[in-house]
């Protein structure tokens, strides 16, 4: 008797076992489907790290702003841009002036135009003023990293993305970031050291 009620115990045990891996089994499955609706009735974004990086565009078509979390909200600069023209061509920026947040990933556009009869290789090179905000200029992209062969009437456009860096000393407020743009096989021009004129532009 005693060992038929312990086949009989052991049996009903394994019932119950049987019965909470089935719903623990369940439970698991059904986690997914209810993270998911959870997500969506809190308004949390439930997308990968690579799934945000391949859904996020990153230039505009003059000017882009995108933030991150080192971005210093608590001032801003105002980036002025410039072009020389040494040649017979046209450049020039698309936007004379913009206000950033220190740490903020900006791109911006500059327009070129080869109206000579001919094709040329040309290149730009960059300058800053005030002059030490040079080292706190970062370029993620930009044209005057690479030397361009151009059609006669060929048009350009280029973009330009910078960070400023946060450890930009306090007190410069203002950054101009200067082209000039010289053809290749000629004698290469010296950086502009003129003070060079403020233009009006727009906070975006």
């Amino acid at each position: 008797m005693k060992f038929a009620a312990l086949r009989a115990d052991n049996r009903r045990m394994l019932g119950k076992l049987v019965v909470v891996a089935g719903v623990m089994f369940g439970f698991g499955y059904a986690l997914v489907p209810m993270y998911r609706a959870i997500c969506e009735a809190l308004g949390i974004n439930v997308l990968s790290l690579s799934e945000q990086r391949a859904s996020a565009g990153l230039w505009g078509n003059n000017h882009r702003k995108s933030t991150n979390t080192q971005v210093d909200t608590t001032r801003t600069v105002t980036v002025e841009f410039d072009a020389n023209v040494r040649g017979p061509w046209d450049f020039k920026p698309a936007i004379r002036s913009i206000q950033v947040h220190p740490g903020e990933l900006t791109t911006v556009q500059y327009e070129f135009r080869n109206i000579q009869n001919r094709t040329m290789a040309a290149q730009a090179i960059p300058s800053y003023a005030p002059r030490q905000s040079s080292s706190h200029f970062n370029k993620l992209e930009c044209f005057c990293f690479n030397e361009y062969t151009l059609a006669p009437g060929e048009s350009k456009t280029w973009p330009v993305a910078f960070v400023i860096d946060p450890k930009l000393p306090k007190d410069v407020t203002t950054i101009t970031l200067s082209y000039t743009f010289f053809e290749v096989g000629g004698k290469t021009p010296a950086a502009p050291t003129a003070p060079l004129a403020s233009a009006t532009g727009s906070r975006t």
